[in-house]
């Protein structure tokens, strides 16, 4: 399992575990038992039992091919339909707690799934898979070639990867910021502060957070409204998080 670097839109760098093969093929064992119980249905009770098959044998063979077709439509489509829908995500997918991102960080878009799509007709149609696992296998980042192709990846979600390992906080849609000069601060700055912050407040150094709110006063100018050094860094991370959301 191989570990992705992901830079988002606010260009914080957050890791992610790539999807295990074996995670991404139980997966496409699930999707596909899914689309073949649907042709089951569809050609053994529906096709049959309502006056279709015989509708169809009495048209020509290319009208037949189109009414065969038409009605295997959820299965074909199965795949960019439900990963457009739901965000990277088909049942197999959610069963096995992964899902498509894109690896610039910005999040995959209907032209990504379709390309992943489309090249899954060399990659496991043409090929049972084996095309895509070999792939996999040779990729650093666990890709198919339909993922090379889209600059997408498939990630597991089982991982310790959360929000408090980034500078992103969450804020209330009524928050309010207290101390606009805190743009001046940069993210490898605010990164900096928050691990010190974190750690000291788990070592109970207080007398580390003291010193950080001074060095936030001297780089920023900033003059506290509080007199709790603990309360003004976690403003101060809080207002950094607000300015740069609403940029």
């Amino acid at each position: 399992m191989s570990e992705l670097s992901i830079t988002t839109t606010q260009n914080v760098t957050i890791n992610f575990n790539s999807a295990s093969i074996g995670d991404r093929v139980a997966a496409q064992v699930v999707d596909l038992a899914i689309k073949v119980a649907y042709l089951v249905v569809i050609y053994m009770v529906v096709f049959k039992n309502f006056g279709i098959e015989q509708a169809v044998d009495n048209m020509d063979r290319w009208s037949g091919i189109a009414v065969h077709t038409l009605l295997s439509f959820p299965a074909i489509f199965y795949s960019l339909a439900l990963e457009s829908m739901f965000e990277g995500q088909t049942v197999g997918k959610r069963l096995r707690d992964i899902r498509v991102i894109k690896i610039d960080g910005y999040q995959a878009g209907f032209g990504d799934y379709f390309i992943r799509w489309i090249m899954r007709i060399p990659e496991i149609n043409l090929s049972i898979g084996l095309v895509g696992i070999i792939t996999m296998v040779v990729s650093d980042k666990n890709q198919r070639l339909g993922d090379m192709a889209a600059g997408t990846a498939v990630i597991t979600l089982r991982n310790n990867i959360s929000i408090d390992h980034t500078i992103l906080q969450e804020l209330n849609d009524d928050y309010v910021p207290t101390y606009p000069l805190v743009i001046k601060l940069s993210d490898n700055d605010v990164r900096i502060i928050k691990e010190t912050y974190d750690m000291s407040l788990s070592a109970t150094d207080f007398a580390m957070i003291d010193r950080l709110k001074d060095k936030i006063e001297t780089v920023t100018g900033i003059q506290p409204l509080v007199a709790s050094s603990t309360d003004f860094v976690a403003t101060i991370l809080k207002d950094y998080n607000y300015y740069t959301q609403k940029m």
